[in-house]
C-alpha cells in the first residue's frame, strides 16, 4: 500500500507515536492520534504532521470503553475522509506484585492492552474494506513475542501482549485478503528517564547490537508493514537481537 493520500489512526504512543505519525506524513499520509490524558502532546503531534503538508487530528478517547472506540473511528472517517491504516500503540505498563493483583487490576490491564486492540480492529475493518484495502499494525512486546516472561510484577501486561500476538494472527486470517494485519514487538528502543547508569549498562550488554534502537527504527518497521503487500500475520521483533540473550 502506498501511504500517499491515505489516512491513518495512531492510538497512544506519545513521543513514539508522534515520530511515527510525522514519518507517515512525510509520505503524504493524513494522521489522527488518540490520547487519554496527554492532550498537549497529541496537539503537538498534530502540529508536526500538519507541518509536513498533510491533515492531522487529535481525539480524546478512553480506549478501555468500547463506545469511545467507535466514536473515535467515526470521527476520523468523518473529518479526514476515511480510514486506511490503524496503528494500535496504546498501552498501560504498570508493575503490580502478584500478591496484590486483584480482579479489577487484571481486567484493567487486559482492557487497555488487548481488548482495545480487538475492538479497534472490529470498528476499523468495515471502513477499510469499503476503501478496498487496509493495514492494521498492533504493538506487542519482545518478551511475549519470544515466549520469555523475564520480569516479575508484570503478569497482566505480559499476558495481554501475548494475546496481541495471537490476535494479530487470527485477525490476519479473518480479514484477508483486503486487510493485512501484523504486529511490532519493540525491545530496547528508548531508555526510560529514570533508568540508572547500571541498568543502562545491563541493557546494552544484553543487546547484541549494543545500543538503544531509537524511535526511527520503529518508524522504519511501520513503513515496511504498510508498504508490503505480501506480509500478514507476522510479529516483527525490533529489539537489536535482545531476544537472543
Amino acid at each position: 500500500m502506498n501511504p500517499n493520500g491515505r489516512t491513518a489512526l495512531i492510538t497512544g504512543g506519545a513521543r513514539m507515536g508522534r515520530e511515527i505519525g510525522v514519518a507517515m506524513a512525510r509520505l503524504g499520509c493524513h494522521v489522527a492520534f488518540t490520547y487519554l490524558t496527554s492532550r498537549a502532546s497529541a496537539e503537538e503531534a498534530v502540529a508536526a504532521v500538519r507541518a509536513q503538508g498533510t491533515r492531522g487530528l487529535a481525539i480524546e478517547a478512553d480506549l478501555a470503553r468500547h463506545d469511545a472506540i467507535g466514536a473515535a473511528i467515526d470521527r476520523v472517517v468523518h473529518e479526514l475522509g476515511g480510514l486506511d491504516i490503524l496503528i494500535c500503540m496504546a498501552s498501560r505498563y504498570v508493575r503490580r506484585d502478584f500478591s496484590s493483583l486483584d480482579a479489577p487490576a487484571w481486567r484493567e490491564a487486559l482492557d487497555a492492552d488487548l481488548e482495545s486492540v480487538y475492538h479497534l480492529a472490529l470498528a476499523a475493518a468495515p471502513h477499510m474494506r469499503r476503501g478496498g484495502a487496509g493495514r492494521i499494525i498492533n504493538f506487542a512486546d519482545w518478551l511475549p513475542a519470544s515466549g520469555r516472561p523475564r520480569y516479575r510484577g508484570y503478569l497482566p501486561y505480559y499476558v495481554a501482549k501475548a494475546g496481541v500476538v495471537a490476535l494479530t494472527e487470527g485477525l490476519a486470517l479473518e480479514l484477508a485478503p483486503e486487510i493485512l494485519v501484523n504486529a511490532i514487538a519493540p525491545g530496547p528502543i528508548v531508555a526510560p528517564p529514570a533508568l540508572s547508569d547500571e541498568g543502562n549498562r545491563e541493557v546494552l550488554q544484553a543487546t547484541p547490537l549494543g545500543r538503544w534502537g531509537g524511535v526511527a527504527e520503529i518508524a522504519k518497521a511501520v513503513r515496511f508493514l504498510i508498504e508490503s503487500d505480501f506480509v500478514t500475520g507476522e510479529t516483527i521483533r525490533v529489539d537489536g537481537g535482545r531476544h537472543l540473550n
